[in-house]
């Protein structure tokens, strides 16, 4: 089989221009797919609203930091270690705010800005989804 490059950098071209993670072309018994690993995203200044028994507690705005994939999130880098973040802790650019792991893989998630921890959304040991928020920042 011969190796259509020009379809392939059609592909990748395709994933930059519709901000897409994944692409899939079949063609008879050909099939090509291509992807990236996305990048932490986060929304700025959303508004988070906290309700127990359709009363409003508390609305929290900020910017989430959101899980770059699916897997398992850890507060710290170790059992028993002190956590990375904490609500009310001022933080850096750069700072590792959690770690998710996915397959024995130890993904570091940075903080896109500096700031301070309004809330931590998950717990240790805490299944998580693509693009749940993990923490907002303020």
């Amino acid at each position: 089989m011969k190796i259509n490059k020009k379809l392939i950098k059609e592909l990748v071209d395709n994933l930059e221009e519709f901000k897409l993670t994944e692409l899939e072309y079949s063609e008879k018994d050909t099939k090509i797919k291509v992807s990236r690993q996305s990048k932490v995203s986060q929304n700025i200044s959303p508004e988070i609203t906290i309700e127990k028994n359709n009363k409003k507690i508390e609305t929290i705005t900020g910017t989430e930091i959101k899980s770059p994939i699916i897997g398992t999130a850890y507060l710290a880098p170790e059992p028993g270690a002190k956590k990375f973040v904490e609500t009310g802790k001022k933080i850096k650019k750069g700072d590792t705010v959690m770690i998710v792991e996915a397959m024995k893989t130890m993904n570091h998630v940075p903080s896109p800005k500096d700031g301070v921890v309004k809330s931590v959304n998950v717990e240790d040991g805490q299944p998580v989804e693509y693009g749940q928020t993990l923490v907002v920042i303020d």
